[in-house]
């Protein structure tokens, strides 16, 4: 595997991390997270003087988990596997280099414990190379990724101090951070706080999905002695992280020894969290919160008391108990819940009693920039960051390059039937809403969806006055661009999408359907057209609709989606279809929508 692939260690990581170059012609950084859970990609802009703010311009997650692919005692990657991973990597390739114009070499994958654990990887390797030529694959050595891991949490706080967990599918990393001591030390002249605590972070190999399939076994003398060793390697990690740092220690002497101690702020162990299977762990804590619902739907920053987040048991058992849906939890992972619930268990018993306990959205990805960025702004106070004065907004849409509105009104109109009369329906077009909701199709792509779908509708609830809007086109404009995102909504967010719902209802029935109809061809056409396009033929060079009724029933619609072939490589066709799925609560209501998917070359 050597001869394929850069094994980044904390030796060479010097040699092997670009720095940030601030003359370079382009700022946009993509990056690829090959975790064991899912591959993440994201496109981030570094242009100054907001370098620090880390910019997410695009995200997209593939829900193929490396981990639970590798299979037999030998742990081979499975063929299909190996292809669909390729395929991936080359759209995400091309959705960098040809959309967002990223330069090759600002382009990075890293791959972490799957990759580290397959005896085929250099299949593996081979078939990302034959499909994207001229991408290689970074492996991180376990040290590397607590290193990235770490200060990629870092990247979301001011200041930071306290132990940090990593939990992913195959792994979970701990360590110990004071940016107060790197700060000092990056002043005086000295390097490498975060490299020491890399050095001395540990890595144990109980991630969530390899977790889970021990608590699956029916072996109990096999899992017996899995959490055994577990609960001896946490705790054996804790006692090393405190003989090297001294702070650490003198938290946990603290910890133990104040019984019957004063004082606002009691002594203990601050802890920081990332990876999937803790912000799993957070987004339960966030269902069952006292504070219901929990108004602020990101895991990011998310800090509960040490006394709520070791209320294990009622969250297993509401868990195992509760048929609905628990907002940013997948069903993947609520089947990994056990697993996770014996991570905390195991952390908690190893750590004396936890003062507080904080989530972070960051991960790898933004460890890697931060770790490339020089001192003085990698220590810098996101806060005090300066706005971009040219455009005078973090979040604005990018300015059409040529395509104007009107030709992504016209590809969006193409999906409905002829015998629709847009002009007088209650849509977005109708309600001459097509300018203010064409302008937000790629706004936000860098977000996650359930954060842009809870903005949608707040917005449309208290953006300020606009000439033109009525109650009843907020309302609209805010259902079709949520619809457009097609995420799950926070229960606080829930009560919102109702109550305007039940306006729009009450002004005309079938407007809810078209809201989501539209939103859902919407979300099909960023599937395939990544940014704002080029040109209306850019469009049609990607997807094309073609929309008849049945028995002239407006709502008993027939779409064919046709899609390029090259433009969808690595995308499954179903999550296409998949996209039209809340259109399934109106067949009772007599409308329906069947979908169908072609390509063309």
């Amino acid at each position: 595997m050597d001869d394929l692939v850069d094994i980044i260690t904390l030796e060479n990581l010097e040699q092997k991390l670009p720095q940030w170059n601030p003359s370079s012609p382009s700022h946009f950084h993509a990056l690829v997270d090959m975790g064991s859970n899912g591959i993440r990609f994201s496109i981030l802009d570094l242009s100054p003087p907001q370098t620090r703010l880390l910019r997410c311009v695009y995200r997209e997650r593939a829900a193929i988990s490396l981990f639970d692919a590798l299979s037999g005692p030998s742990l081979l990657f499975p063929d299909e596997t190996i292809h669909l991973v390729s395929k991936t990597l080359a759209r995400f390739r091309s959705i960098a280099i040809d959309d967002y114009g990223v330069p090759p070499n600002q382009l990075r994958v890293f791959a972490t414990e799957a990759m580290r654990r397959a005896q085929n990887a250099k299949a593996m390797l081979e078939a990302i190379g034959a499909a994207s030529p001229g991408l290689s694959v970074s492996i991180l050595a376990p040290p590397v990724e607590t290193l990235f891991g770490s200060v990629g949490a870092c990247s979301g706080f001011v200041d930071v101090k306290g132990l940090f967990l990593d939990l992913g599918g195959g792994s979970v990393q701990m360590t110990y951070l004071d940016s107060g001591t790197a700060k000092s030390q990056a002043q005086d002249g000295a390097v490498g706080p975060e490299v020491a605590a890399a050095l001395a972070g540990q890595s144990l190999p109980f991630g969530a999905a390899r977790l889970i399939k021990i608590l699956n076994s029916s072996d109990a003398e096999v899992k017996t002695s899995e959490l055994s060793l577990l609960h001896n390697g946490m705790s054996e990690a804790f006692k090393t992280l405190c003989a090297q740092f001294p702070t650490l220690a003198a938290a946990a002497e603290a910890q133990q020894s104040r019984a019957g101690t004063g004082g606002n702020t009691p002594p203990g162990i601050d802890v920081y969290l990332c990876g999937g299977g803790f912000r799993g762990y957070g987004s339960m804590l966030m269902r069952r919160h006292p504070i219901q619902p929990y108004p602020i739907p990101s895991i990011g920053a998310f800090k509960v008391s040490g006394e709520l987040f070791g209320d294990t048991k009622e969250l297993l058992k509401f868990n195992e108990s509760h048929e609905g849906k628990v907002f940013g939890m997948s069903k993947r992972r609520r089947l990994q819940f056990p697993a996770i619930v014996a991570v905390v268990d195991a952390l908690i018993a190893a750590v004396p009693p936890i003062r507080s306990v904080t989530f972070c959205a960051g991960g790898n990805r933004e460890g890697v920039l931060m770790m490339s960025l020089p001192p003085d702004i990698r220590y810098s106070n996101p806060l005090d960051c300066p706005l971009d004065t040219t455009q005078g907004s973090l979040a604005l849409p990018p300015k059409p390059v040529s395509a104007s509105v009107q030709d992504v009104l016209d590809a969006l109109q193409s999906a409905f039937p002829e015998s629709v009369d847009l002009a007088t329906t209650t849509t977005v077009f109708g309600l001459q809403l097509g300018t203010l909701y064409a302008q937000e199709i790629w706004n936000g792509l860098g977000s996650d969806a359930e954060k842009n779908a809870s903005a949608a509708l707040h917005h449309a609830a208290s953006s300020p006055e606009q000439p033109g809007l009525t109650h009843l086109a907020r309302a609209v404009l805010g259902v079709t661009t949520r619809a457009r995102w097609g995420a799950g909504l926070a229960p606080v967010d829930e009560q919102l999408e109702n109550s305007l719902r039940a306006l729009i209802e009450s002004a005309d029935p079938a407007a809810n359907f078209w809201a989501d109809y539209t939103g859902a061809v919407t979300a099909a056409v960023v599937a395939l057209v990544k940014r704002w396009p080029s040109s209306k033929q850019a469009i049609q060079d990607k997807i094309r609709f073609r929309s008849t009724v049945e028995d002239g029933n407006p709502f008993h619609i027939k779409l064919q989606i046709f899609v390029n072939e090259t433009a969808t490589a690595g995308l499954d066709f179903d999550e296409i279809v998949d996209l039209f799925k809340s259109l399934k609560k109106y067949k009772h209501g007599g409308k329906q929508v069947l979908v169908n998917v072609a390509t063309f070359p």
